[in-house]
């Protein structure tokens, strides 16, 4: 039950503000109350949702502000990953092709309109860029972005039917300059992408230069 929700409010089927009860999902399910309230519970814990007795469960909105602060770690992360791979031409080797499969399955994934696949799998070819930079703990940091990167990608996908094209686009792009070795054009992009989908505003990018080694 817990995946179940979760995976819906993820996927936007579940948009911030909805209100739940557990009634409704335990009759969705076809299980009792019990497994709910417990599903519910964990969900309340971790930020999904907010939970009023005898009212329901609200879906917590997406906060102002959180775009912004999503997309300024996921760069920081990943432009420290892509610096990486710059200096190591076997690596880039392997995450080209890694990224070429991500991008085939997100443009099937695109035909057949499966949003929640989509955002999952954008979510993944943007962390086989950062899981190439051999540090655990900014693997793991990146790792829990994932859920609200998913979340929020979808939600601009359903006011937009233009973002999982431009997603592709921009991926290829992105895939083109990971083989190049070109960390500043790299920057610019996934800076640029990032904001794009995420429908922000622009402005200038968080300064890289703390990142240089050596």
């Amino acid at each position: 039950m817990y995946a179940h929700v979760k995976e819906r409010i993820l996927d936007g089927a579940l948009a911030g503000g909805e209100l739940l009860s557990e009634g409704e999902i335990a009759s969705e399910l076809g299980v009792s109350r019990t497994p709910v309230r417990e599903g519910f519970l964990r969900l309340e814990a971790e930020g999904w949702m907010r939970l009023y007795p005898k009212r329901g469960a609200l879906i917590v909105p997406i906060a102002e502000g959180e775009a912004e602060e999503l997309v300024e770690a996921r760069y920081l992360t990943e432009v420290h990953a892509m610096r990486v791979l710059a200096d190591d031409s076997d690596a880039r080797e392997r995450v080209v092709g890694s990224l070429r499969e991500s991008l085939k399955r997100l443009s099937d994934l695109r035909a057949r309109g499966d949003v929640g696949e989509f955002v999952a799998e954008d979510a993944n070819f943007h962390a086989t860029i950062v899981g190439a930079c051999r540090n655990r703990l900014l693997v793991s940091f990146y790792s829990t972005l994932r859920d609200r990167q998913r979340r929020m990608s979808a939600q601009s996908i359903a006011r937009d039917a233009a973002t999982s094209p431009r997603i592709l686009e921009d991926h290829q792009a992105l895939i083109d300059l990971v083989e190049r070795g070109d960390v500043e054009a790299y920057a610019e992009a996934v800076w640029g992408h990032m904001r794009q989908v995420h429908r922000l505003t622009d402005r200038p990018r968080p300064d890289i230069r703390w990142v240089n080694r050596g």
